[in-house]
């Protein structure tokens, strides 16, 4: 008979296996992103700043609320209220060696990506926002370089990987939306890509965690605040 120690070693030891395959495809995969095959998953708007790209991560949920209400909701969404987020940040800080932050984070999800230094490259009212940044991953506390639109998909410094992501949300025939969010990256060198490759698989894993993880509280958030004009 298995004691419960026996139990959560054998976890553990699946979980290592688990996350060792996922970080492997993760690095075998790089440089090889999907585009996106379906008409409502591609994005224009995206395409118009990053259309190449070393790697993308794209997920998506169906909301009953309007796009505006859907996207106003991501926009003031308070990732840190998830023990998931909480736990994925402070297991990078401990892997990568970085210190944590001097001061809290404003709660809305937009404010606090403009406080770490992201800049809006694109913001369709009630629609999506386009986000990006000029960063080196790799280090223990990475600073964001906001980068100027037209600037933007020109960028070429040397050392560097550009990111984009955004918050979308697609109107539905039955009065709802489809809200989306994609990533895209992509390093400015060789040397870049290389030390990016090595990042990446190591935490692709908690990135899209992290997405996972902000979907329902979403979902929950717009959906209430229809709920709430209606009541």
């Amino acid at each position: 008979m298995k004691t419960p120690v026996k139990y959560v070693a054998g976890g553990a030891a699946l979980a290592a296996l688990g996350y060792a395959a996922f970080a492997g495809a993760k690095w075998a995969r790089y440089g090889h992103a999907s585009r996106a095959r379906r008409p409502d998953e591609q994005d224009p708007l995206l395409d118009r700043f990053m259309p190449i790209y070393d790697i993308a991560e794209r997920h998506h949920i169906r909301i009953l609320a309007p796009p505006d209400v859907t996207l106003a909701a991501a926009r003031d969404l308070n990732i840190e209220e998830s023990g998931v987020v909480r736990g994925l940040f402070k297991a990078r800080e401990l892997v990568m060696g970085g210190m944590p932050a001097e001061a809290p984070l404003p709660s809305g999800l937009l404010a606090a990506a403009l406080s770490l230094g992201w800049g809006i490259l694109a913001d369709e009212v009630d629609r999506e926002i386009v986000l990006g940044a000029a960063t080196k991953p790799w280090e223990p506390n990475p600073v964001f370089r906001d980068l100027l639109p037209r600037d933007f998909r020109s960028f070429a410094e040397p050392g560097f990987v550009k990111i984009a992501w955004t918050l979308r949300a697609d109107p539905r025939a039955d009065g709802g939306s489809d809200f989306r969010t994609e990533t895209r990256a992509d390093a400015t060198d060789g040397t870049a890509r290389r030390r990016f490759r090595w990042y990446w698989a190591r935490v692709s894993a908690g990135v899209a965690l992290i997405r996972w993880a902000m979907l329902k509280p979403l979902k929950r958030d717009a959906e209430r605040s229809v709920v709430r004009a209606t009541a």
